[in-house]
């Protein structure tokens, strides 16, 4: 499975004084979907419609544990987005290996806490000394991609509908057309 996020463009703008400058500035809204993905078949298995600011890695463990009460879950790839302590405990916790990229920040020393259990540790080392093995799991994330790009393809990139409750539910919608197209093509 991967993970990802990406945005459909809304006919809504957020408006704001902004008083460095002495005017009204505004910004185009657009609605965030977060997916996981079979990689094999783009398939859809779980979806989450957020409003623009919202953060990915904060979607990850739900998108995952819906995602393994229908599917055996074995591996997953994300981005570096989703590289948090509590990402990687939760795809072990399912029974996979999550192949996400460390930020250059980060360190082999996981903490020293009661529950302490040197997953971090473990996977920074295999991320550092086996990069050739850890990127052929991860590049399976480009699958999310295209997932994505089939999508906004046939379903367009961007919603009409104006209200924030009637824009989640049309980028829902899409994703339900796609895993239907999908389910079709197989």
């Amino acid at each position: 499975f991967a993970v990802d996020s990406s945005g459909f463009a809304t006919s809504t703008y957020a408006r704001w004084f902004d008083h460095k400058w002495g005017k009204e500035r505004t910004k185009q809204t657009w609605v965030k979907a977060h997916i996981m993905v079979g990689v094999k078949t783009h398939v859809v298995t779980s979806v989450e419609a957020t409003p623009t600011e919202s953060n990915d890695g904060a979607q990850f463990p739900a998108l995952v544990e819906r995602t393994a009460q229908h599917f055996a879950v074995t591996e997953v790839s994300a981005d570096k987005a989703y590289s948090t302590k509590r990402n990687l405990r939760t795809v072990e916790a399912v029974g996979g290996t999550a192949f996400i990229p460390f930020k250059s920040n980060a360190t082999g020393i996981g903490g020293t806490h009661h529950d302490y259990d040197g997953l971090w540790d473990r996977m920074w080392h295999f991320y550092n000394f086996n990069r050739e093995t850890f990127l052929q799991h991860y590049h399976k994330r480009s699958n999310v991609e295209s997932a994505f790009s089939m999508v906004k393809a046939k379903f367009g990139g961007a919603v009409r509908s104006k209200t924030p409750v009637a824009q989640v539910n049309e980028v829902l919608c899409k994703v339900l057309c796609h895993n239907i197209c999908v389910l079709i093509q197989s």
